[in-house]
C-alpha cells in the first residue's frame, strides 16, 4: 500500500497506520519536557482553566515516550506514528556511520520514512508546522509542498528569515505581532502558540503541529511560579484554538527530573573518563545524543549515552564494569538496546548506557561547560523520563479500548479515537 493511499473508508494510510481525514481543524501540540505534574499543578493553582476542563471532560491519559527521551527522536515519532526503529532518528546528535563524523541529527536525509504531513497534504489538507527551535524544522517539514494555501513550516527562532520559497510563508513577525524571541526564553514557545492562533484565524489549516522548547522545564519544577506562568500562557492560547473549533491533542517529547546532588551540583557519571581509565585514553568513544546547539540550560548532560568500543574489547566485559557502578540503570549491548528501546541498531554504538532517575551522563569533566547552569540541573534522556501526558479536548470514544499509550499515538487519538 502506498504511504498516502486512501483506504476504502476514506482513511489516509501512513507508515502502517490509518488516519481519518480531519472533520475539523486538528492541532497536535508537543510540549517539550512536560513531565506529568506540570499541568495538574497549574490547574490546582487556578492558572489553567482550559487544561482543567480537558482533565475532567476530555481524554486524559498517561503515555510512554520513546527512549532516548530526547527532542528529535520523540518529535519524529509523534509525526510519523512510529518509533525510531522505523523512522531512524535516534538522537539529537550521533556518530554518522557513513562519514565517521559526529553530527547533528537534524538533516532531513536521516529520516527514513515520511511524516504524516505530506500524506495529508496529498489528500487535500492544508498543513502548518511551527517549531520553537529551527533544528527540527527541516525534519518536520520534509516532503511538504510549501506555499500559500498549501503548507507552511517555520520556527520562532528564525521567524524573521521565513520566505515563501523556504517556509511557505513570509512576514511571520508582522502576522504574529511579535519580534523574534530570545532562544533562551519562554517567549520562544509563546511565539509558537501565538503564530498558531493567527494562522488558524486567517488560513484555517486542517492539520497543525506545534512544538515548543523545554527551556522552562529545565529550570523550573512543576508547581513553581515560573512553571505555572508558562502553563497559564499556553492555556490561554489553547482555549483560543478550541474557540476556533479545533480538536486539540497535547503530549510531550519527554519528561524531566532533578539531576543534582545535595550541594545542588550536577550529579554526573563521566563515562569517557571511566573508559579512558579502563582502556586507555580515547580508545573508546562516548557519544551523548542530548547534544545540540542549545546547551546553556543542560550543559549537554542527559541520562542516555552510546559507546563505541575499540577492537578486541567485548561489550560483555564493559557491561559488567558499568553494571557495578551506582547510578547506572541499564548497560546494554547494541542489539539488545535496539530491541528494548525500538531503535535503529545501525545508528547505535556498541553499548547503550542509561543512568538512574537523578543521575546524568557526561563525556569527560573537562569537556562540559556548566557555567550557564544558573539553577540546579534538571534534565532527561533515560527511562525515568519516559512517562508523559497525552490529552485531548474531546472525550474518548467508547470503543477506544485498553492499550499501552505512546506519545506517538497523538494523531491517532485526535483523528480516530475521540468522540
Amino acid at each position: 500500500m502506498a504511504p498516502d493511499s486512501l483506504t476504502s473508508n476514506g482513511e489516509v494510510a501512513v507508515n502502517g497506520r490509518g488516519y481519518r481525514l480531519p472533520r475539523q481543524p486538528t492541532v497536535v501540540v508537543c510540549v517539550d519536557g512536560s513531565e506529568p505534574g506540570y499541568i495538574e499543578r497549574a490547574v490546582e493553582a487556578g492558572r489553567a482553566p482550559w487544561f482543567g476542563t480537558v482533565l475532567t471532560q476530555g481524554a486524559s491519559l498517561l503515555a510512554d515516550c520513546v527512549v532516548p527521551s530526547f527532542t528529535n527522536p520523540n518529535n519524529l515519532s509523534i509525526v510519523t506514528g512510529q518509533p525510531p526503529s522505523v523512522h531512524g532518528i535516534c538522537g539529537n546528535y550521533f556518530l554518522d556511520p557513513d562519514s565517521g563524523k559526529e553530527v547533528m541529527m537534524n538533516d532531513p536525509r536521516f529520516l527514513r520514512v515520511e511524516t504524516l504531513f505530506p500524506s495529508f497534504q496529498r489528500a487535500g489538507c492544508r498543513i502548518a508546522v511551527i517549531t520553537a527551535k529551527d533544528k527540527l524544522r527541516g525534519l518536520l517539514g520534509k516532503g511538504l509542498e510549501l506555499g500559500a494555501g498549501k503548507a507552511c513550516s517555520f520556527s520562532s527562532e528564525k521567524s524573521d528569515k521565513a520566505t515563501l520559497a523556504e517556509n511557505g510563508i513570509d512576514k511571520v513577525n508582522e502576522l504574529v505581532g511579535m519580534a523574534v524571541p530570545d532562544v533562551y526564553s519562554a517567549g520562544l514557545s509563546e511565539f509558537v502558540f501565538a503564530a498558531g492562533v493567527k494562522l488558524m484565524e486567517r488560513h484555517r489549516p486542517q492539520v497543525m503541529y506545534l512544538s515548543t522548547t523545554d527551556y522552562i522545564q529545565h529550570k523550573h519544577a512543576p508547581g513553581t511560579p515560573v512553571a505555572d506562568d508558562f502553563y497559564a500562557m499556553m492555556d490561554g492560547y489553547l482555549a483560543r484554538l478550541e474557540a476556533l473549533g479545533c480538536t486539540i491533542a497535547v503530549t510531550a517529547d519527554h519528561g524531566m527530573n532533578a539531576k543534582f546532588d545535595a550541594n545542588h551540583q550536577p550529579d554526573v557519571i563521566y563515562l569517557q573518563d571511566l573508559f579512558d581509565g579502563w582502556l586507555g585514553r580515547d580508545k573508546a568513544r562516548v557519544i551523548l545524543p542530548i547534544t545540540d546547539p542549545y546547551v546553556v540550560h543542560h550543559g549537554a548532560l542527559g541520562s542516555f549515552a552510546v559507546v563505541y568500543l575499540p577492537a578486541g574489547t567485548t561489550a560483555a566485559e564493559m557491561i559488567a564494569k558499568l553494571a557495578a557502578l551506582p547510578g547506572i540503570e541499564a548497560a546494554l549491548a547494541k542489539d539488545e538496546a535496539a530491541q528494548r528501546f525500538e531503535l535503529p541498531a545501525d545508528r547505535l554504538g556498541d553499548l547503550v548506557v542509561v543512568s538512574t532517575k537523578h543521575k546524568v551522563l557526561g563525556t569527560s569533566a573537562a569537556r562540559h561547560d556548566l557555567s550557564g547552569l544558573t539553577e540546579p540541573l534538571r534534565s532527561h534522556g533515560g527511562i525515568s523520563e519516559q512517562k508523559v501526558p497525552l490529552l485531548c479536548n474531546r472525550p474518548l470514544a467508547a470503543d477506544a479500548g485498553q492499550r499501552r499509550w505512546r506519545n506517538f499515538d497523538a494523531f491517532d487519538l485526535a483523528l480516530n479515537l475521540v468522540a
